[in-house]
């Protein structure tokens, strides 16, 4: 069923939000709309991304009319040391949407990964534009399979659930969600988002996990986040390793 567009802008008279019906990546769109000077809170979203973007250069793979694929410009915030923390917001603010929207409730695994059943439904992505962050975020909504070489690791909410969810109910949650979890960053600091996204995640305490960092591997345990939201990771010797980026997986 084709997206209801006008329905979510009759929410939100005062958002702009431009729809496509195939485009190659909402990220390059909205940060097209971020260099054009547009008001922070505007999106770019579309049915299909033939071009979609994930971490580290890979793949987000779209499926036309079944998922949502949104970015959003935000602005960044003035202390650059925070800009990490935008992720975890993000993502607190995706599990949120998705419980009111859905009643399904997400893991997070650190820093960007939504979880059912631990598999993959969503992901979120952020990058610096001039005074702007662009934010992506991926939500597997209506799939009901998934390529061969993603069905071990990928999920949809329709999966988890055995039933079908409104896209446009869940973009209409998210959009306050991120509003309401960006401006509690902005202004009372790291502290609620570090400890909220403590709770939220299992991954961030006691999680037995390798780390792929690209040329090396690291196993350990969890041992929570430090003040600028990277991840501890204790080794076996007792060693602390603390981790900017890199694929965190449980361990088998």
């Amino acid at each position: 069923m084709p997206f209801d567009i006008e329905w979510v802008r009759s929410r939100f008279p005062d958002r702009r939000i431009d729809w496509h019906s195939s485009i190659g990546s909402t990220m390059t769109e909205a940060s097209r709309l971020a260099a054009s000077g547009c008001e922070f809170g505007s999106v770019a979203g579309a049915e299909e991304q033939t071009a979609g973007q994930g971490r580290y250069g890979r793949a987000w793979h779209s499926e036309a009319g079944s998922g949502l694929y949104v970015s959003i410009v935000l602005p960044k915030p003035e202390h650059p040391s925070v800009v990490p923390m935008v992720t975890l917001a993000l993502g607190l603010a995706a599990v949120e949407a998705i419980l009111k929207a859905t009643d399904l409730a997400c893991d997070l695994r650190w820093p960007n990964d939504l979880l059912l059943e631990s598999k993959k439904c969503g992901g979120i992505l952020t990058q610096l534009e001039g005074p702007a962050i662009i934010a992506g975020i991926g939500i597997n909504v209506n799939q009901s399979e998934f390529p061969p070489e993603l069905s071990p690791l990928a999920t949809s909410l329709r999966i988890a659930s055995g039933r079908q969810h409104s896209r446009e109910r869940l973009l209409v949650e998210l959009l306050p969600s991120i509003d309401n979890f960006c401006a509690l960053l902005d202004s009372e600091g790291r502290e609620p988002i570090l400890r909220m996204f403590s709770c939220a995640s299992s991954y961030v305490y006691g999680r037995r996990v390798e780390v792929d960092l690209g040329e090396s591997v690291l196993h350990g345990t969890t041992a929570g986040l430090n003040e600028s939201g990277f991840l501890i990771l204790r080794g076996d010797d007792g060693s602390e390793n603390v981790i900017v980026a890199g694929g965190v997986r449980p361990c088998s």
